[in-house]
């Protein structure tokens, strides 16, 4: 079985489409494929409640952000800055790149 695509990656910055923090921008943190799911800087924020260990000693309760579902956040293109679906092509040289649908730019370098 291949692995699942989802079409945004580690590192993009992206705009929640859905869900409490609907119109927010972030940059994804971590892109989980087989999971359909994606973490994003900021956004989604949940409380955890965490036992004193030896990094922290405290112990507490801390926020940080967890998994949402991929399709609740779009890509923002690097030429036009919009918001945009993301399609996949072939380059000349056999490279797959995504680009924006918008504007027609490769979003891969």
């Amino acid at each position: 079985m291949s692995m699942p695509k989802i079409h945004v990656r580690t590192g993009d910055r992206v705009l929640v489409i859905a869900g409490k923090d609907k119109g927010k921008k972030g940059q994804v943190l971590k892109a989980m494929p087989r999971e359909n799911r994606v973490v994003v800087e900021g956004i989604n924020m949940v409380k955890k409640h965490r036992k004193p260990t030896r990094e922290m000693m405290q112990g507490g309760i801390v926020e940080q952000p967890a998994p949402m579902n991929a399709s609740n956040v779009q890509l923002i293109c690097k030429g036009c800055g919009k918001a945009t679906r993301v399609g996949k092509r072939v380059l000349a040289d056999g490279r797959k790149v995504r680009y924006c649908k918008e504007c027609d730019e490769n979003i891969d370098r």
